[in-house]
């Protein structure tokens, strides 16, 4: 599990790409302390298993399923992601649980900067627009988010100097895609009054293999 709580930016050294498996290198730099094989490190938001380690780059695979619901299909060698490493018992939760199974994708479609922070729109994908609700939690590449103001085409997020600061957002300009993985207690919520009212949920994706996503939900 995450808290949502990004530790900080690690860029990508290199990318292989093999029956249907990319793994990534990712020079982690400040982050290796106590981390071993096997370990789960959320990059952008995604669960991934720590598959090997040699000296500060450590090696992350992913199959299709990953590449095709998250971004990761997308990065290359000197683009940078987002890491925050697995919660342990103690730690403080400032953010929101997070699971690290992102559910899809979304289009940034309006970038603002005001002042020292950023405004940005992002599409609302049809998949999950019941549970992306004004003032609730949802993670976007892996960051603890508070919503703005949501229509049924878009909703808001009002980024802070500190956010920027940390994590990769404020790189982030139109037409680019971020992950979304929604509140999983909003989910629940909302998925139980639907049956309730003999309504049918939305048709989202299942959550990613657990195997490959270092965890056991």
């Amino acid at each position: 599990m995450y808290t949502g709580i990004v530790a900080g930016t690690a860029p990508v050294t290199g990318v292989d790409d093999d029956e249907g498996i990319r793994t990534l290198i990712i020079d982690m730099d400040g982050f290796c302390e106590g981390l071993l094989i096997g370990a789960s490190v959320a990059l952008d938001g995604v669960c991934m298993t720590v598959v090997s380690i040699d000296g500060t780059e450590v090696r992350f695979d992913a199959i299709e399923e990953t590449l095709g619901r998250t971004t990761l299909g997308e990065i290359g060698p000197g683009e940078m992601v987002n890491v925050e490493r697995s919660l342990k018992v103690g730690d403080e939760l400032g953010g929101h649980i997070m699971s690290g199974h992102v559910m899809t994708t979304a289009r940034i479609i309006s970038r603002e900067e005001r002042g020292e922070g950023l405004d940005l729109l992002v599409v609302n994908p049809a998949n999950v627009l019941p549970f992306i609700i004004e003032k609730g939690f949802i993670g976007i590449d892996g960051m603890s988010l508070t919503i703005g103001e949501v229509s049924e085409e878009d909703f808001a997020l009002h980024i802070i100097p500190e956010t920027l600061r940390v994590t990769t957002i404020g790189s982030k300009d139109v037409g680019d895609s971020v992950n979304i993985e929604v509140d999983n207690r909003t989910q629940a919520v909302i998925e139980t009054v639907m049956r309730g009212l003999s309504l049918s949920p939305p048709d989202y994706p299942a959550p990613q293999n657990q195997l490959e996503m270092g965890g056991d939900s």
